[in-house]
């Protein structure tokens, strides 16, 4: 699945503040058991933080993509955030992370998983991307130029 279709205007964030990748992880978790009542903040929050223990997920150029399967998440779900200033968040190439990509999905949604982290790191890895990505000014603007590249 292609990351713009799981993203919608209230999961596109712009300019939020990181702090570290553990204030980072745990806003975002926070945000997604707001959006998503089924779903527990805590339990979100250790299935990041349990993936980010097997390794990072930084992929480099200062993007991230924390991810992970729970039993409790319906449906996939995709958040993009900005930060306003870069975090430490253990990249394979030790640069400061910007960009995030969460998904969470169901905990049986194996292929689901796989072909939608594909997919955002294939996206991220494209320059103009990030760039326009980066050059966004509001949660308004970032979901349109996620949006339009689906069209």
């Amino acid at each position: 699945m292609l990351i713009q279709q799981l993203l919608t205007p209230s999961r596109t964030l712009c300019g939020l503040e990181g702090g570290s990748k553990k204030r980072l992880l745990e806003q975002t978790s926070q945000l997604i058991a707001d959006q998503n009542p089924g779903l527990d903040a805590d339990t979100v929050f250790a299935g990041l933080l349990g993936r980010e223990r097997l390794g990072s997920t930084g992929i480099g150029d200062g993007v991230a993509i924390p991810h992970c399967r729970l039993q409790d998440c319906p449906t996939a779900l995709g958040y993009l955030i900005t930060l306003s200033e870069p975090i430490d968040f253990d990249s394979i190439d030790g640069k400061p992370v910007d960009l995030i990509f969460t998904l969470v999905v169901p905990e049986e949604a194996c292929d689901e998983h796989l072909q939608t982290l594909a997919s955002a790191a294939e996206l991220f890895s494209q320059e103009t991307v990030r760039s326009a990505l980066r050059d966004s000014q509001s949660d308004a603007a970032l979901f349109n130029v996620i949006s339009d590249l689906g069209k």
